[in-house]
Parts: structure tokens; C-alpha cells; sequence
């Protein structure tokens, strides 16, 4: 169990005010995202330019948030930003105090974080002879999705038949610096819930809606996105509102080794 958490940025003219309180409710998800995941936090964001910065480290939410190298993330951030993602991270495979295991992780020009296990990543690594630079599970699904990119941007359809091979349990958040304009949503079989604001056209996301329930309390305009499981979620800069959703597939399993 893990918990993802984060900001899907439309395109807007956003005043420092603003940008300061999405990153402030941002925050406040991580911070509640802690009890799935005490071992390890991670941020990143990611601009139109295919620019990025990311902080990643071995300690709770709460320590982690008053890190200045967190603070200067945030300040980091502009109008060019399309997605800010956070994770907190329960160690399953890989040890958490080797930072590569950590998420946020990028693979190549792939950008993301995962909640669940894939059984079957090492099988996967060899059988399709990809690079892999951590122990950690999660690394298969970013390298199979920076394999599915041509031109650029990223070939769904290609991306799908890649993880009908995929075996366990898979929700994630997916960018790439050659497309940062296109964020990909997968929605498995792990909890995830998406909230949408026409005018501050950005999208928050947490693994738990009492989350975004606790953190959007006092504001208003804010609108669930019901995801059905087994979405695949494309949201587009130019028109965060207008986004797809289509199923994508995978075998599903709880435990290893025990098929549904």
C-alpha cells in the first residue's frame, strides 16, 4: 500500500497566490497520504518545456515537507507546470534508504508513481531485455511506458498490450518529457480519487477521497471525476476539462502467485 497524491495543471494564467495554495493543498495530501506510506516521500513536477524537478528521501511525510530542498520545490514551480506528483511510499521490494527505489521515479524521458506490486517485473525486465537501474517493482511499468513512445509522444495502444503482461496490482500517474503537455491516469485495481476545478482548471488526486474531503472542506467548485476501475485517464493541457477514459487490462492478482 502506497499513496499517491498531486495536481494536474490546465493551461491558465495563474496569480503566485494561486499557484502557492494548490501547492499548499498539495501539501496537506501528502501529509494525510503518510499513513499508506511511511517509509519513503517523493515530489516532482513537470513543465510544458519537458523541464522537471525532483526530491525524493527515506523519511515520513512529515519530515519531509519541512525539508528546505521541499520548500524550494515548490517555490521552483511557475505557470509552465502541468503536473506536480507526490508519493508516499510502503516498502515492499527495494530498500528504501537506496533513493533510487523511491518515487517519484524517472525512466528515461518517463516521469511517474505507482501504487501496488508487479509480481512479474523481473520476468518482464528479461523478457523484453530493458534497462533497469532499481530494485523496486514499480520501475517496469515506467520503462514499458518510455518503450511506448514514438515521435515524441506516447502510443497508448502500444502502452496497453505492454501491460496485458503485467501481473499483480497497478494504479499510477504517468507523464513524459517529450509529451508534458499529456498526463496519463491508470486506475486499476487500487484505490484512486480525482477531483476537478473548472476555474482554477487543475485537477488534485489522492488514493483516498476522505483525504481530498478533509483538504477541500472550506472551498468550493471542486467536482469528483468518477473513474470506474480498470481506467485509463488522458488529460491534456490545453483542455484539462475534456479529458478520455478508456479500460486497459492487466492480470489482476492480490498475492503473489494467486491468479483471480
Amino acid at each position: 500500500m502506497c499513496g499517491l497524491a498531486g495536481v494536474i495543471f490546465g493551461k491558465k494564467r495563474r496569480r503566485v497566490e494561486e499557484r502557492e495554495h494548490l501547492a499548499w493543498l498539495f501539501t496537506r495530501l501528502l501529509l494525510l497520504s503518510e499513513e499508506r506510506g511511511p517509509h519513503a516521500t517523493g515530489a516532482a513536477w513537470l513543465d510544458i518545456d519537458g523541464g522537471h524537478r525532483l526530491f525524493k528521501r527515506p523519511v515520513t511525510a512529515e519530515r519531509f515537507v519541512t525539508d528546505k530542498s521541499f520548500s524550494e520545490l515548490l517555490a521552483s514551480m511557475d505557470n509552465r507546470a502541468t503536473l506536480l506528483l507526490g508519493h508516499t511510499r510502503w516498502r515492499t521490494r527495494g530498500d528504501e534508504r537506496v533513493n533510487c527505489n523511491n518515487h517519484p521515479i524517472r525512466a528515461g524521458e518517463v516521469i511517474g508513481t505507482h501504487n501496488g506490486t508487479i509480481y512479474n517485473a523481473d520476468y518482464l525486465f528479461r523478457r523484453w531485455k530493458m534497462r533497469r537501474f532499481a530494485e523496486v517493482d514499480s520501475e517496469i511499468l515506467f520503462r514499458l511506458a518510455a518503450n511506448a513512445a514514438r515521435d515524441g509522444a506516447m502510443d497508448i495502444e502500444r502502452f496497453k498490450a505492454r501491460l496485458r503482461r503485467c501481473r499483480g496490482q497497478i494504479t499510477a500517474v504517468i507523464a513524459c518529457r517529450t509529451d508534458p503537455g499529456t498526463i496519463f491516469v491508470l486506475k486499476g485495481n487500487r484505490p484512486l480519487e480525482l477531483r476537478w476545478h473548472p476555474r482554477r482548471k487543475a485537477v488534485l488526486y489522492a488514493s483516498d477521497p476522505a483525504y481530498l474531503d478533509a483538504v477541500l472542506a472550506e472551498e468550493k467548485g471542486w467536482r469528483e471525476i468518477a473513474v470506474p476501475p480498470m481506467s485509463l485517464v488522458v488529460f491534456r493541457r490545453e483542455d484539462l476539462g475534456g479529458y478520455s477514459v478508456e479500460p486497459f487490462e492487466f492480470v489482476a492478482q492480490e498475492r503473489k502467485g494467486v491468479e483471480p
